[in-house]
């Protein structure tokens, strides 16, 4: 994978929403994490999405959330 792959993946995980529960419509980066945490003790769903879930809940959990803000597209 080359680094502007990378960098898509990146601007995809920024500008990705909630699809379902209390949080729908939010953007992964905007949900607290102890919610991420909550959900990673039920078992993050499957798939892509699970897989997003997990890299948000590790950008948060490290700080790097300043990251992935300036990415959202408005």
């Amino acid at each position: 994978m080359n680094p502007s792959d990378n960098r898509e993946e990146l601007i995809k995980l920024a500008n990705t929403r909630m699809p379902f529960g209390k949080f729908k419509g939010s953007y992964l980066i905007h949900l607290p994490e102890p919610y991420l945490v909550w959900m990673k003790g039920q078992g993050f769903p499957a798939g892509k999405f699970g897989d997003q879930l997990k890299l948000i809940l590790e950008i948060k959990v490290n700080g790097l959330e300043d990251l992935i803000y300036p990415l959202i597209r408005k």
